[in-house]
């Protein structure tokens, strides 16, 4: 899954593990684009691989804005976002605590 946002240029990828702290997934990725149109891209690409590579019918929200596109595999979710709306959401800031959020796992 990782690749496939490097593959795809997404840029200020992170991975945050959500085990014992969320019943949603196990793991969330925040990563970005530079456009509307490279976030629905990115989006629309990897939620082809998982099905291609895994099986995985992902559900996908937000590609027809291209502004913040929630993928949604299971034990992972994907956030990608354009820069501004990543800034203004700063979903790290939610998820790791104050101390941690510039040592996230960057990848």
């Amino acid at each position: 899954m990782l690749d496939s946002l490097e593959d795809d240029k997404a840029e200020e990828i992170v991975e945050i593990e959500l085990r014992g702290r969320s019943d949603v997934a196990d793991y969330m990725v925040i990563c970005s684009g530079r456009s509307s149109r490279q976030v629905a891209a990115i989006a629309e690409k990897l939620a082809d691989r998982l099905k291609q590579k895994f099986g995985i019918h992902a559900r996908m929200e937000g590609k027809e804005t291209g502004d913040w596109v929630l993928i949604d595999s299971g034990d992972v979710i994907v956030h990608v976002f354009r820069p501004e709306v990543r800034e203004f959401y700063q979903l790290e800031k939610m998820w790791l605590p104050a101390g941690q959020v510039g040592a996230a796992r960057t990848l």
